[in-house]
């Protein structure tokens, strides 16, 4: 497992944390670091797209800026009263990741009051439904300049800064 990714799974399960018990909010977030230390991290919901064009744009941008780890997010809910926060940290050269999980508490109003820590765990990569964005996409030379058009347009959404070795 790469050190970024590592150390990414680190970074999304404080962002989590303090997103989610400082405002309240529970993003479907994506985050990637490249092999120069950037990181870009943003709101998968920005993107208002289906699902499949999500995926082929996250590959896209995975391709682009030649990723070496990505993570992607999401609240999952099991029953009214049993929720998680989990995302999976997907290495470039490793047929392995990380999923992280943990347990979401609400009050009587439904805010998030709780999260236990994060559990890690190591899985088969194919094992996850989003594991799959470093595999080569063909995409229609329209479809690029979409994708490249809208990447410009998310910039000022995007969190970008360098992670420390």
């Amino acid at each position: 497992m790469h050190l970024f990714s590592e150390n990414l799974a680190v970074e999304v399960s404080n962002y989590y944390r303090n997103i989610v018990l400082g405002h309240g909010a529970t993003p479907k977030v994506f985050t990637m670091v490249n092999s120069d230390g950037d990181q870009y991290l943003f709101f998968i919901d920005d993107l208002q797209m289906e699902r499949a064009d999500e995926d082929q744009f996250l590959a896209y941008i995975v391709k682009e800026h030649d990723a070496v780890t990505y993570a992607r997010g999401t609240l999952v809910i099991v029953e009214k009263n049993q929720q998680f926060i989990e995302f999976a940290v997907i290495d470039r050269d490793d047929e392995q990741a990380i999923v992280c999980s943990a347990e979401l508490t609400r009050d009587m109003e439904d805010k998030p009051i709780g999260l236990s820590e994060f559990e890690k765990t190591l899985v088969k990569r194919d094992s996850i439904v989003f594991g799959h964005l470093y595999d080569p996409i063909k995409l229609s030379e329209e479809k690029i300049e979409d994708f490249e058009s809208l990447w410009e347009e998310m910039k000022p959404k995007i969190l970008h800064r360098t992670m420390g070795l």
